[in-house]
């Protein structure tokens, strides 16, 4: 019986829109359950993660559970590099299409 495939690699088959969306959602639920917040609070997509009150290691633990999520490695630096939501998840997005395109809201 096949394997069934990884939320990685059924990403990776979505448009860059929907993928972005996608991905979106991903993110800021696992931003929010390590920030403690409800489902209905908002969360600033471009805020800095220490602005929201993350410490590197709870970084460290996001990044872990994202690897785990979406089948692929995250360079720890991304995380300095992109240091909100929205640029990670552009991020994520291109890593997952293949392309060397940051994925923006359309």
């Amino acid at each position: 019986m096949p394997e069934p495939l990884s939320v990685g690699l059924r990403l990776r088959e979505l448009p860059k829109a929907e993928l972005r969306d996608v991905l979106e959602a991903l993110v800021v639920t696992r931003f929010k359950r390590v920030l403690l917040m409800g489902d209905d609070e908002e969360l600033a997509l471009d805020a800095s993660y220490f602005d929201l009150g993350l410490t590197s290691l709870r970084l460290a633990e996001l990044r872990r559970g994202l690897e785990d999520a979406l089948g692929i490695e995250i360079d720890a630096t991304v995380l300095f590099n992109k240091p909100t939501v929205e640029e990670l998840v552009g991020h994520l997005g291109a890593k997952l299409s293949g392309s060397g395109d940051h994925i923006r809201e359309a």
